[in-house]
């Protein structure tokens, strides 16, 4: 990184962003109430209101959002007359999910080969930590130039709308002329990136019924009808011979005209097991930005140890959607809920309920703001040019600041590139990413002011 001034302080302030990331990540602030406490979110959320008042945030509130969890929120102000950013991340994190899978504790930061292990540390605290980083580059070089606004989501991987609604509700809190979500990623190490689009996404719940009680498999087993292989052919039923989705009614045939994500690299970053073959038609970046995919996140069925002989009654099972880009989520999930029920063979009863959504979301990149990233990142990352990215997950929040404030310009970046295999067991940052970034954040804010 050349030298300057900022990236200098940066710099300095790496000791303390690890030692801060480490306490965040201490938090456990997965926003499911019935499998993680509610403290440990609200703890988390008590640390980024503790974070913004010390740096001088002003109004600097916990907001009760309307799905139970808590938001954070606080406004620095900046020179009179100056434009206002909002700053976006969230503090939530998935489940560590088998947490034997992971080489070391999922909530204990931990460095190990030039990277900091922990769950959120790229999705999303690090965005935290990395807005904090800017911020305090800003004032040390001069001041911060803007006025900022500084959100932290509580509930960002349920899918579950409190901040959306919560906005909605109060459409001048959050008002901005630019909005910056630390919520995206570059696409490899090195490489800086924005996100312009963001595919939607639906979660829909499908219980197939079939009898009044399990049944003894050997004395009906072979007339009676399973509940859990109907709900197996309805989960079959949604994807063609190759992998592709296939839900009645919902297009599956668009193209990416952008960056692009050659095969072999993408088996490397998913870790695709050898002599094992992708899924769907078309180019990889087709598949993962520009098309549906539906995706089996459970099913409530016998677990294979201590089962029994009997043929089931009743199955559960949650599936996932991600819509492109020029495809509404609402008509998506009907399409959905239309095609389970077309498909559950037998006359088996199958009801279905959707249990989160968020529209997809495509970026106005010709915007000034844009030029003026593109020019903060040339700073952060020396003989490298921004390229545009699709993503193929959901920020459902993006579609509702787009529509309260019109007039916003909206930017995605942030720590989530392959090597962080966000979601997944040993999850990670990059700090190399994590100085880069704040550097290109700050350097934004100083071109944006600017402009």
């Amino acid at each position: 990184m050349t030298s300057n001034p900022v990236a200098e302080t940066v710099a300095s302030l790496m000791p303390r962003a690890k030692e801060e990331l480490a306490e965040l990540v201490a938090f456990p602030s997965v926003a499911d109430f019935d499998q993680f406490p509610r403290s440990e979110s609200e703890g988390a959320a008590r640390w980024v209101a503790d974070a913004l008042r010390a740096e001088g945030f002003e109004d600097v509130a916990l907001l009760d959002t309307p799905d139970g969890t808590q938001s954070v929120y606080g406004y620095l102000p900046g020179p009179a007359g100056a434009k206002t950013v909002l700053l976006y991340a969230h503090y939530d994190v998935q489940p560590p999910l088998d947490e034997a899978g992971w080489t070391t504790p999922p909530f204990e930061l931990t460095e190990r080969d030039g990277r900091w292990y922990g769950r959120g540390a790229a999705d999303c605290k690090g965005g935290v930590i990395m807005h904090l980083l800017a911020l305090r580059a800003l004032k040390a070089n001069g001041g911060v130039p803007v006025h900022v606004k500084v959100i932290a989501e509580g509930s960002e991987e349920m899918g579950t709308g409190g901040l959306e609604r919560y906005a909605e509700e109060h459409p001048e809190l959050l008002a901005a002329d630019t909005i910056v979500i630390g919520d995206a990623g570059n696409f490899r190490v090195g490489l800086p990136t924005v996100t312009s689009t963001l595919r939607g996404m639906t979660l829909v719940r499908v219980r197939v019924d079939a009898l009044e009680g399990n049944l003894h498999s050997g004395q009906f087993g072979g007339a009676a009808p399973d509940a859990l292989a109907a709900l197996i052919r309805v989960l079959d039923s949604l994807r063609a011979e190759d992998g592709s989705t296939t839900v009645d009614g919902l297009t599956s045939e668009a193209r990416w005209e952008g960056l692009q994500y050659a095969e072999e690299q993408f088996r490397q970053d998913a870790k695709v097991l050898d002599g094992v073959g992708l899924i769907g038609s078309g180019t990889v970046a087709d598949r993962i930005w520009a098309r549906p995919a539906v995706t089996v996140l459970g099913i409530d069925c016998p677990p294979v140890v201590g089962a029994t002989p009997s043929v089931q009654a009743s199955a559960r099972a949650l599936i996932s959607l991600r819509v492109p880009p020029g495809v509404d989520a609402a008509e998506a999930t009907k399409l959905l809920q239309a095609h389970v029920e077309a498909h559950t063979p037998w006359g088996a009863r199958v009801s279905t309920e959707q249990i989160g959504q968020g529209q997809a979301f495509r970026a106005d990149t010709s915007s000034p703001a844009y030029q003026a990233m593109a020019d903060a990142m040339a700073v952060a990352y020396p003989g490298q040019e921004m390229q545009y990215a699709g993503q193929g997950g959901s920020i459902p929040l993006c579609n509702t600041l787009a529509a309260l404030y019109p007039r916003a310009e909206i930017l995605l970046i942030g720590l989530s590139e392959p090597e962080a295999q966000i979601h997944a067991v040993n999850e990670s940052v990059s700090p190399q990413e994590l100085e880069r970034l704040s550097v290109a954040e700050a350097e934004f804010l100083r071109n944006y002011a600017a402009s």
